[in-house]
């Protein structure tokens, strides 16, 4: 369908993801290149599946097990998981390679640490208005979290760390406990500004995706 990038059909968008992730397993720097095959699938919501079979495939039986080449594709499914969720039966496939094939056989390696992290994310995915920004790969890639800086009036900024998976209500109820204003008959929201728009961001809001906007 029209719109601000240019795709052709999904066979052949399908290929060239597939081009990409063998690109990763030499690239110095995959964020770039993480974040385009997110915002692919995020445009292109049928190849979302088939980039899940790819990795699993790419993490099945590696080469050289733990490698920087196979930490890349581990690192990317751990973008993927707190992006997209996979229909029902590539998800079943995808935590049986996660539990079977990855932290039964290799205990206390890194691919087994993001195995864990990247089930435990696929319970809270629910969908993403954005891909992860340039910010939030790294951090995901490094298996932490973000920290976001909120401007209250009348304090000083707080600082609070935030997943992918975190709501503006969420925050905005640590920031009320913080600044002791949980017994306040008032409400609390976060705002969004930027130039010279401002407006409530909504308490489901995942404040990941208003950091993306801002990048």
């Amino acid at each position: 369908a029209p719109g601000p990038r240019s795709y052709t059909t999904l066979r052949d968008e399908a290929v060239k993801l597939f081009n990409s992730l063998q690109q990763l397993e030499s690239e110095r720097d995959p964020v770039p290149l993480m974040q385009g095959v997110l915002q692919t699938c995020l445009d292109l919501p049928p190849l979302v599946d088939e980039i899940y079979c790819q990795l699993v495939k790419q993490t099945t039986e590696p080469p050289a097990p733990g490698g920087q080449g196979d930490l890349h594709y581990w690192q990317l499914l751990t973008c993927m998981s707190c992006t997209f969720l996979p229909s029902p039966p590539v998800l079943r496939f995808l935590r049986f390679h996660l539990d079977r094939r990855t932290e039964s056989r290799f205990p206390a390696s890194e691919m087994a640490k993001y195995a864990c992290f990247i089930r435990e994310a696929l319970g809270k995915t629910k969908g993403r208005e954005c891909v992860p920004s340039l910010e939030e790969i790294l951090v995901l890639m490094r298996r932490q979290e973000m920290i976001c800086t909120v401007h209250c009036p009348g304090a000083p900024a707080c600082s609070v760390a935030i997943s992918s998976h975190t709501t503006a209500q969420e925050v905005a109820q640590e920031l009320v406990s913080r600044l002791g204003l949980s017994q306040s008959p008032n409400l609390f929201a976060l705002y969004e500004q930027s130039r010279r728009r401002e407006h409530p961001v909504g308490s489901a809001t995942l404040l990941a995706d208003v950091l993306t906007r801002f990048e």
